[in-house]
């Protein structure tokens, strides 16, 4: 049952036509913003989900800079085509799930993002971005950074997405 706090935030919203998240039903598992940043900055990778005629969800890697996450990609295909049709996405990141040995659980750390994409087409942005995903995701091969931004910018898309809103949650291992 939704308290009465709940129900006025979600009229806003609702209100303002906006699209937003649900309140977590377990509250004892929800963690602040601070946390659900930590999740992003640890996830070598989020799942995308964008709405077309039917939701198209994928992996990205992608990096945090600010408020902003950064992906690279084709300059063209199904994935861009839905984005400039409708740039309201969700992603999902899963920091860490493990298995209970002794229960039929999972322990895990996880962060929700609902953002708004869009397609950056300044040349210092994109060079900043994808400097960003790759000091994350290859920083032992950075010096062959300039080299390969010289030899494919051109042909490199990068979008970001604005995170809107984020939620976080964790189920952590019981103290013993």
């Amino acid at each position: 049952m939704l308290k009465s706090a709940e129900v006025q935030w979600l009229r806003r919203f609702a209100l303002k036509g906006e699209r937003m998240m649900h309140p977590m039903r377990r509250k004892d598992r929800q963690r602040d913003r601070d946390f659900g940043l930590a999740v992003i900055d640890r996830c070598e990778y989020g799942t995308v989900a964008i709405q077309g005629e039917e939701p198209y969800c994928l992996p990205l890697s992608l990096v945090r800079v600010g408020e902003d996450l950064y992906f690279h990609c084709a300059l063209v295909g199904k994935k861009i085509d839905l984005l400039r049709e409708n740039n309201v996405v969700w992603v999902s990141f899963v920091g860490e799930n493990t298995a209970a040995k002794d229960d039929f659980t999972t322990y895990f750390t996880s962060a929700m993002v609902k953002g708004t994409a869009a397609e950056v087409t300044d040349e210092a942005e994109k060079i900043m971005a994808l400097r960003a995903l790759c000091e994350k995701l290859t920083p032992t091969h950075m010096p062959a950074f300039d080299a390969a931004i010289a030899r494919s910018l051109a042909v490199t898309g990068v979008w970001k997405i604005h995170m809107d809103q984020i939620s976080a949650k964790e189920k952590a291992v019981p103290a013993k």
